[in-house]
């Protein structure tokens, strides 16, 4: 018996390491390299359940992006998930272009001489990326639309080899709008659009959602630190500019696509800049109301994911492993 116990004892700790293994192999780890700091988010989707992040970590970028990577993939076992890398602004361009009338297997080589003088590198080391806007095709006197994805190959070169190095090589490479758009499907109501401002370090992103899809996106050219910074007259102008740029944004939106009700605005956290849910719900005719992730997600084995600040610190790189 004693012989037995042992062996048990001796044989716990490997079970567990192999329990630990396969759950890290469900869902995605997704990273996101800030200004400073590298955010690496691991969440898994079962059927019938919220999403459940299992870990969420931070770590400086001064000691090294390959360092911390290396070190993430021993800790956390970043070679045995799919890894989706998110791309920061200024690396990518986001586009809506009108498809040509070519045939499905022609279209992103189509787009992609449509694009060629909105970016500032040849069309031959561009890496492209495409979707239909739906419920467009079809409708009479609407020309198909799409959202394109343009990245200079160089750069999407280097990410591929930053993780290889690491150990933890990348099957999907994602932008924000689409981390984004994530996370608003999950507190779409049926049959409803849904609109959302959510705030970072470089702008200010509004999307529009319906049954899971990104039908628009305006992005509104003041950081948060400007939004936290502002006093006075100075953060009233910046007010009255997100509440007009929403505006024009929502009566657009409705022009394009009358068949969707948009019935409530969202904004994520903003704890350090006090009136501004108020102010836009005096500006706006629709419901406007604060995104608590707890409302969708599991984090309870990531409890600093309660703290409004830390939400929405973290937004992105949860969106990004949300991914399908």
């Amino acid at each position: 018996m004693n012989r037995i116990r042992e062996a048990v004892k001796t044989m716990l700790p490997k079970l567990r390491q192999k329990f630990l293994r396969a759950k890290l192999q469900d869902g995605w780890m997704a990273v996101v390299f800030g200004a400073e700091s590298l955010t690496v988010a691991h969440v898994c989707r079962r059927p019938g359940q919220k999403p459940e992040v299992l870990m969420l970590r931070s770590e400086q970028r001064a000691v090294g992006d390959l360092f911390v990577l290396r070190s993430l993939s021993r800790s956390y076992g970043l070679n045995q998930c799919r890894c989706n890398a998110l791309l920061n602004p200024g690396e990518y361009q986001f586009l809506q272009v009108e498809l040509p009338a070519v045939p499905p297997d022609e279209m992103k080589e189509a787009v992609r001489w449509r694009v060629k003088d909105m970016v500032d590198y040849p069309v031959e080391a561009m890496t492209l990326d495409l979707a239909e806007i739906p419920g467009i095709a079809g409708r009479a006197g609407r020309v198909r639309q799409g959202l394109a994805v343009a990245a200079e190959d160089s750069l999407i070169g280097e990410k591929m080899a930053l993780f290889d190095d690491a150990g933890a090589p990348l099957e999907a490479i994602d932008i924000p709008e689409m981390a984004i758009r994530n996370i608003s499907a999950l507190f779409e109501e049926q049959d409803r659009g849904l609109a959302m401002l959510v705030f970072d370090d470089e702008r200010i992103t509004l999307t529009f959602t319906f049954r899971g899809e990104l039908y628009a996106v305006r992005q509104i050219e003041i950081s948060r630190t400007k939004l936290e910074q502002a006093e006075g007259e100075w953060r009233q102008q910046l007010f009255d500019r997100i509440g007009l740029e929403t505006q024009r944004s929502l009566d657009n939106f409705e022009r394009l696509h009358g068949h969707i009700s948009v019935t409530r605005l969202l904004l994520s956290p903003l704890p350090t800049v006090a009136g501004l849910m108020d102010y836009l719900r005096e500006y706006l005719s629709l419901p406007v109301g604060e995104l608590d992730l707890a409302e969708v997600l599991d984090f309870s084995l990531v409890p600093e994911l309660s703290q409004p600040a830390r939400q929405a610190q973290c937004l992105k790189v949860l969106g990004a492993a949300l991914r399908e």
